[in-house]
């Protein structure tokens, strides 16, 4: 099997376009290439993992497929569109959503006034900064649904600066699953949390509703191969291995490059 599955810009699932469509993108940095040569394809309402060790080019490729940086070569399709050139808004008012890997949430805004930020500024409408912001109208509604729905009900005037970690983890997921993602990019959702509050993130992750196709980094292979139907391991910028979790777990190229031992 090729690292890979190649892909074509008229490939589609059953009449639909792929969520996403990468096509031998590469970042290059100066001299170094974070990224080289990825190829990859999405199915709507698909589930991917994106494993490797540290400085493999996991984040990169995120920021890649958001916006935040353009590659250096190669083409990115959303839902069938070119997207190779338009940036970080351009691909959110799209259906991207992310969260990050390290936590950038508002420490002195209260839970709900953060969720309903995250709505406004990712919304194609013109909002007033001066309108006071209320809690009566269908959109604040919706942002105390999605708070109930990650198990902070109960924290809505609470400042994030005296959530938990976890808490923080679960405020940050429910900021990106407010905007109704067409695709969910996951930055090691995981990272510092404890075996109880993994559980509840794993729980969380598992309700993420169906037609959101999802793109999971993670540390945790546990979590990672379990929530995932398909993988793709990066070493050093380049595709290792692509293959379903099964297969993902047997591939010795990818048990080397976590166990340190290559050829």
């Amino acid at each position: 099997m090729s690292a890979v599955a190649s892909i074509s810009s008229s490939a589609r699932v059953g009449g639909h376009p792929f969520a996403l469509q990468l096509d031998g993108i590469t970042k290059r940095f100066g001299g170094i290439t974070a990224v080289d040569g990825v190829n990859l394809e999405l199915r709507p309402g698909g589930r991917l993992a994106v494993i490797g060790p540290n400085g493999a080019g996991k984040s990169t490729l995120f920021r890649l497929i958001a916006g935040e940086h353009h590659v250096s070569s190669g083409r990115i399709q959303l839902f069938g569109e070119d997207v190779t050139r338009k940036g970080e808004r351009a691909r959110a008012l799209r259906g991207v959503s992310r969260t990050f890997q390290v936590s950038n949430l508002f420490a002195q805004l209260s839970v709900f006034e953060n969720v309903r930020l995250a709505v406004q500024v990712h919304s194609a409408k013109v909002w007033n900064p001066w309108n006071r912001v209320g809690r009566a109208d269908t959109l604040a509604q919706e942002c105390e649904s999605i708070l109930e729905r990650v198990g902070l009900g109960g924290r809505f005037d609470d400042r994030v600066a005296e959530l938990s970690h976890g808490e923080q983890r679960q405020l940050e997921l429910a900021m990106a699953l407010v905007r109704h993602p067409r695709l969910l990019l996951l930055d090691e959702p995981a990272a510092g949390l404890s075996v109880t509050e993994r559980a509840i993130l794993r729980g969380l992750l598992e309700q993420i509703p169906a037609e959101t196709s999802v793109i999971l980094i993670e540390h945790d292979m546990s979590l990672a191969l379990d929530l995932s139907e398909m993988v793709l391991c990066l070493d050093n910028g380049v595709p290792l291995a692509y293959g379903t979790p099964d297969e993902i777990r047997a591939n010795p190229a990818v048990q080397a490059v976590y166990l340190g031992r290559r050829d």
